[in-house]
């Protein structure tokens, strides 16, 4: 039984982003202003409340433009955006001139944020101290030579990125749901529509299709009481009724719902928190620093778990808005209990297949290739945000817990994780065969 420390406080979002980076940038190694970076970026997430879907998109090309940058640091580091779907050339650097790759890198990564995140503000305030430290520890030519090689990458990032189809996925309709029987509807309590009902059309970073890992599809819909639908249901019922403290426990600490809505009598607020690919990026941070990886080793970490976590949530979301399942709670208190309610919040979209089994199983995968097997580390990711941290052997046997936290939390059948996480285990091998050679 994992050790879980829970600190009795409520952590509430309000979150003062540049206090905590009062550490002179001129002090820090270039992987840990790499790290800085990166921590920046998930709290401005946070901040914003990004959809799961859309946070994704975030990290994978911010990550892609820091690691682009600084693999020239390290002679005879190759391109991973040449091995990725439709990126041009990279920008190169011009021979026998000074850089100073960590600026580069970081001018990169926030050449894209500024393009893909709203609050602006105190993210220039902490970019600008990065910037003014560098400054003052190089020459005047180095430092521009360096931003402007940074900025040039950041660019072609984002000329990619102009064409993946989501901008022309913020204009489509709502997606309701249907009353057919069986078919996922707006789920109590806030009855909201559908998040990010077209990820599918988005442009994948390995995927040939969006579908090329389909699952099988669910059991199909029964209110027949011997069906393994109903079966499946009735065990989300009993195991929700059955909660060990172990179980809530897990349940809470896999949650990572960006924006909760608590409810106490006609009072209703919102707690934000980190999304799901938050906290994988949290891992992947904790493995390159137990392993004290260089600079160029911690942006690849970075953006091959990024990578991981965008391409698992397209083949994930293809398969929740083509089968529509219909989520526990709806069925349950339909059909077996009118008053039941699930430990967590029931998120927003469709249920098959589950979204935290196939991200999580594609990260673990991707972390196993770079840091290997049973290497065992404290999750303390989530410490800020909620006050846990818990132990873990392997990545595996993490993301085995955050598939099964789900079905604790009620909001996911058991056959929807188990084939969730071959999703994602797909995703990372095929991660590991294009890009990882």
């Amino acid at each position: 039984m994992k050790k879980l420390l829970s600190i009795s406080l409520i952590v509430c979002m309000t979150i003062v982003v540049v206090s905590c980076k009062q550490q002179s940038a001129a002090k820090l190694a270039d992987a840990d202003i790499l790290h800085e970076n990166q921590d920046m970026l998930t709290q401005m997430i946070i901040y914003d409340v990004f959809s799961p879907p859309v946070s994704s998109r975030i990290y994978v090309y911010s990550s892609l433009a820091s690691y682009e940058a600084i693999r020239h640091s390290k002679k005879g580091t190759v391109s991973i955006a040449a091995r990725l779907n439709g990126f041009k050339p990279m920008p190169e650097p011009e021979k026998d001139k000074q850089y100073n790759f960590a600026l580069s890198a970081t001018k990169a990564f926030f050449t894209v944020v500024h393009k893909v995140i709203f609050s602006l503000d105190s993210l220039k305030k902490y970019e600008q101290a990065t910037f003014d430290n560098f400054k003052n520890n190089m020459d005047e030519e180095t430092f521009n030579r360096s931003v402007a090689f940074g900025e040039a990458i950041g660019k072609a990032v984002l000329e990619r990125a102009a064409r993946d189809g989501y901008a022309l996925s913020r204009g489509k309709p709502k997606f309701l749901g249907s009353n057919e029987p069986g078919q996922w509807r707006p789920t109590p309590p806030d009855y909201l529509d559908g998040i990010e009902w077209c990820w599918n059309t988005m442009k994948s970073m390995t995927l040939d299709t969006c579908s090329q890992f389909m699952p099988p599809p669910p059991p199909k819909f029964s209110t027949d009481t011997n069906s393994q639908f109903m079966r499946e249901a009735k065990e989300v019922h009993t195991i929700g009724k059955n909660l060990t403290d172990e179980q809530k426990l897990i349940a809470k600490y896999w949650d990572d719902n960006p924006f909760v809505m608590e409810h106490a009598g006609h009072m209703m607020f919102g707690n934000k928190k980190i999304t799901p690919g938050g906290h994988w990026m949290g891992i992947a941070a904790i493995a390159a620093k137990d392993s004290k990886a260089d600079p160029v080793k911690v942006a690849e970490t970075y953006l091959l778990t990024a990578v991981a976590l965008y391409d698992a949530f397209i083949v994930c979301w293809d398969e929740k808005y083509r089968s529509h399942v219909i989520r526990p709670v709806t069925v349950i208190n339909e059909h077996i209990d009118k008053d039941w309610l699930p430990f967590l919040q029931t998120p927003p979209f469709p249920e098959y297949t589950s979204g935290h089994s196939t991200i999580t199983a594609a990260a673990a995968t991707v972390l196993t290739k770079l840091y290997g097997d049973n290497r065992a580390f404290q999750d303390t990711s989530d410490l800020r945000y909620i006050g846990m941290q818990r132990h873990f052997n392997s990545f595996n046997e993490a993301a085995a817990e955050a598939s099964i936290s789900r079905v604790y939390g009620g909001i996911h059948y058991r056959n929807s994780v188990n084939q969730g996480a071959e999703q994602g285990k797909k995703v990372g091998r095929l991660i590991i065969e294009k890009v990882m050679k």
